[in-house]
């Protein structure tokens, strides 16, 4: 999805991209159960991106059921998809019902689907991690720092001990919350509220605050989804360090002797990302180009170019002004206003 969107690219969403969406629909169709007793649909057997959590506790059989991050992430696919039917020829549609047979009654299935997908959400509108979450141990964190001093890999510490992580309430990295760095809050706020759940104004607040103090960060991709979250809730200075601490990983190693073995890529393309589309506001998930900068005190300057939605734009941002050119007539959202620029302007 996210490459057509910034690409429109039409040809490959139509002759490949569509066909894959949709069959990744009848999955999750397949995997969502309805229960009766909830009155909801369920979706059992899965993980999150929390790997400290593989299965219930004393169980053999992997996986847990209704994962936050699954199901939010299922609802928003679920829409896309029929969103994205919409879009296509009718030439492409007729293509789809005779490759993969497709039938338009499968997108009401899937409209039915979303708006029930089951979320165990406590009265102060903690959205639980997957059902049974809130049943878990809580973990003596103090106790385990002073004993150890770096809890990064709480799992093989615990194990170490003869115990697991999936009996505590402890996490890798970010789970429920992980679905705000993929999506805006707006379109996560959209989905709860079409699925039948009224959460308080600061939710999302609040489960930070929750999740961050049972969060180990064993992965050094934690604490760039972290500082995504901590900038949007206001909280720049935790934000900072976070940020700061992924960008430093590899120099400081801060994961205790894997700095030898190579970089980490991933964390090094994620504070790419946040410099971008955090502190430089560069957001491109929705309709327009929009900017809205949040750069750091210590920041002069944040410079780049880009494609979007077939243009090519060159951006610079300060703390006082943003200039923008680009290569075709577009529209960018600044604080505050809407600018329509001419080519090269």
């Amino acid at each position: 999805w996210e490459y057509f969107h910034i690409t429109q690219d039409k040809e490959f969403l139509e002759q490949y991209g569509m066909e894959m969406l949709l069959e990744i629909c009848r999955f999750w169709e397949n995997k969502a159960q309805w229960d009766e007793k909830t009155g909801r649909y369920s979706i059992d057997g899965v993980m999150g991106p929390d790997e400290f959590h593989e299965k219930y506790p004393n169980t053999g059989k992997g996986g847990l059921k209704d994962n936050a991050y699954t199901n939010i992430m299922v609802a928003w696919l679920l829409k896309t998809a029929g969103r994205l039917m919409k879009e296509i020829s009718n030439k492409a549609k007729a293509n789809l019902r005779e490759s993969i047979n497709f039938q338009k009654e499968e997108l009401a299935r899937w409209e039915e689907i979303r708006k029930k997908l089951r979320l165990v959400i406590s009265d102060e509108g903690i959205i639980a991690q997957y059902d049974g979450y809130f049943d878990l141990k809580e973990l003596d964190w103090d106790y385990y720092r002073k004993k150890y001093g770096n809890v990064y890999r709480m799992d093989r510490l615990l194990k170490a001990e003869g115990k697991s992580a999936d009996e505590y309430k402890v996490a890798k990295q970010a789970d429920m919350l992980m679905t705000f760095y993929n999506l805006e809050k707006e379109e996560i706020d959209a989905l709860l509220k079409e699925m039948g759940y009224h959460l308080p104004e600061d939710y999302l607040q609040k489960n930070l605050k929750y999740y961050l103090a049972r969060t180990s960060h064993g992965s050094t991709l934690s604490r760039v989804v972290h500082a995504k979250l901590a900038q949007m809730t206001g909280d720049n200075k935790l934000g900072w360090e976070l940020f700061s601490d992924a960008l430093s990983s590899d120099y400081n190693d801060i994961q205790g002797g894997t700095t030898g073995e190579g970089i980490h890529a991933g964390v090094m393309a994620g504070t790419i990302m946040i410099a971008l589309n955090t502190y430089g506001g560069i957001n491109l998930k929705n309709e327009q180009l929009e900017i809205h900068p949040q750069l750091p005190e210590s920041w002069e300057k944040l410079q780049c170019r880009l494609h979007f939605k077939e243009t090519e734009l060159q951006l610079e941002i300060t703390d006082k002004e943003v200039k923008v050119s680009a290569n075709r007539e577009t529209t960018v959202r600044v604080p505050g206003e809407e600018k329509k620029l001419g080519a090269y302007e």
